[in-house]
């Protein structure tokens, strides 16, 4: 009775840690908030896309109620909202008009001229029909920094705005494109200059980007007295890959909005927040990095960004739940007479199915990456199977799937390596989906053919450097990749040193009797 005892003690004791581990990724942070709950923020860049939305999708079909709910929320707590463009948008003016708010105009400047002509007229009809609701307007939004005009054709735009509308007229770009293109203030009325520490050529960590903020807004008013500076977009992400230091996550968003809304207020600058609500349909061009800069989620849900304590991992109840059921799961699949390695490694295990599971909503995009994320879910569980079955004293019964399941683990790795290699900027570092199949075959190798096995392994391993060269041993995620990536290479290694003959059929593997 007593060693059953113990074993049950063996047995809860990881499933107690695998739940301090959940309970840790989802603790709240104390955070001072933004501002008082009577005051309003100065403005805030607004998109009126919902979740299946998307400026592509033409002709624009907007719900002028769903318009009016956003400015009714957006106006308990900013005073103006940043417009990218008038198309489609035309109620916009009014319904701004009617919740008290003001607008910052713009127009979307691009490469096709027919469209970029649209687009001035349309701004500057509504700029001088609504005077007391417009603010200022903007010509153009990062056009020098995707190429899409020269500096004279946009300062020719500039000039023909402000001969035609009473507003101040600026336009908007990367800070550091104004630097390179300084010809451009001369034909502003202000200079309206984005700052994102996550997206610069030299990503700035939460620790430092305040200051990296406050240290472009001094060297503008220095450089370009007396025009006046209004930070056009800063924010964070919470979700997404990281960049160097850079880490996207609920917290630090948090931490950054709410440090330089103080910072900016202190300082009497000028600021516009990106952004109100999450838009997914950017996850298609900017990587899932680009879906979560919202204050709001695309269901118009609070995020907590401004106020009130903040956690990485609001719902990880749910998650832990499904981690236990599947700890729970592999503990009677194994059975009676489990041998001691398999409680460690099926709580490993169903840890990384469950973080697969809550990253899938996030990271999908389209039908392909659902599908490609379920793949993946499923051959976790699959090993999962293979590891109880493995450890119980009955014969295994699947040991079929044992090299078929090593070398899909050995494949997704090499792809997802060689888009990280080839194609980094958005995509992510998926260590959580390969790390249990890492850690199993390592421990339990099982015999795969050698030339398949060393492809994989090598493609894995001239992977590492490159992709740590590109991210730098700064990165915490791109490292966890490379451990992970590493352990699969030498499971593959291990098992190809098997070196089972070419058309061989597999040999049955014996029981394990170590207890």
């Amino acid at each position: 009775m007593r060693p059953r005892l113990h074993y049950l003690a063996f047995l809860l004791f990881f499933a107690l840690l695998l739940s301090a581990c959940w309970a840790w990724l989802g603790r709240s942070h104390p955070l001072a908030d933004a501002i008082a709950d009577d005051q309003r923020l100065q403005c805030v860049s607004y998109s009126p896309f919902g979740r299946e939305q998307s400026p592509f999708d033409l002709p624009l079909r907007l719900d002028s109620a769903q318009l009016d709910a956003d400015l009714a929320l957006l106006a308990q707590r900013f005073s103006c909202i940043r417009l990218y463009s008038m198309s489609g948008l035309e109620a916009l003016p009014a319904l701004a008009r009617k919740h008290g708010l003001t607008l910052l105009l713009g127009a979307w400047v691009n490469a096709d001229p027919r469209d970029t002509e649209a687009e001035i007229r349309l701004l500057i009809e509504t700029a001088r029909a609504y005077p007391d609701v417009v603010r200022a307007v903007l010509v153009g939004n990062e056009t020098l920094l995707r190429r899409e005009v020269t500096a004279a054709q946009l300062a020719r735009l500039i000039e023909r705005v402000r001969d035609n509308v009473p507003q101040p007229v600026s336009y908007a770009d990367v800070w550091e494109f104004w630097l390179r293109h300084p010809e451009i203030a001369p034909a502003v009325d202000f200079l309206t200059v984005h700052l994102l520490p996550y997206w610069e050529d030299e990503p700035k960590g939460i620790d430092s980007a305040l200051d990296e903020a406050a240290r472009v807004h001094d060297e503008f008013v220095q450089r370009f007295a007396p025009k006046d500076i209004l930070i056009g977009e800063t924010g964070w992400p919470s979700q997404g890959r990281q960049r160097e230091t850079a880490v996207p996550s609920p917290l630090n968003q948090a931490r950054f909005i709410r440090g330089f809304v103080q910072q900016a207020e202190a300082q009497g600058w000028r600021y516009n927040l990106i952004e109100a609500f999450d838009q997914p349909w950017k996850r298609r061009s900017e990587g899932t990095v680009g879906g979560y800069w919202g204050l709001f989620d695309a269901d118009r849900a609070d995020k907590g960004v401004l106020s009130g304590p903040v956690s990485n991992l609001p719902d990880w109840p749910v998650w832990l739940a499904l981690a236990l059921a599947l700890y729970g799961a592999a503990l009677l699949l194994a059975g009676p007479g489990t041998r001691l390695w398999l409680p460690p490694l099926a709580a490993l295990g169903a840890g990384c199915v469950a973080f697969q599971a809550q990253q899938l909503a996030v990271i999908s995009r389209s039908p392909a990456e659902w599908l490609w994320g379920s793949t993946l879910i499923c051959l976790n569980l699959l090993v999962l199977a293979q590891a109880a079955l493995s450890a119980t004293a009955r014969r295994r019964t699947w040991p079929w799937l044992d090299a078929p399941l090593l070398l899909a683990s050995g494949f997704a790795g090499a792809v997802l390596m060689l888009g990280l290699v080839l194609d980094a900027r958005y995509r992510g570092f998926p260590w959580y989906a390969l790390l249990f199949p890492a850690i199993f075959f390592l421990l339990h190798p099982r015999p795969i053919r050698p030339r398949e096995g060393r492809l994989l392994a090598g493609v894995l391993a001239l992977g590492i450097p490159l992709q740590l060269w590109q991210e730098g041993i700064v990165n915490g995620q791109a490292v966890a990749w490379a451990l992970t990536c590493a352990l699969l290479a030498v499971a593959l290694m291990r098992a190809a040193r098997r070196a089972l003959p070419a058309h061989s059929p597999l040999p049955k593997p014996e029981p394990c009797t170590n207890q």
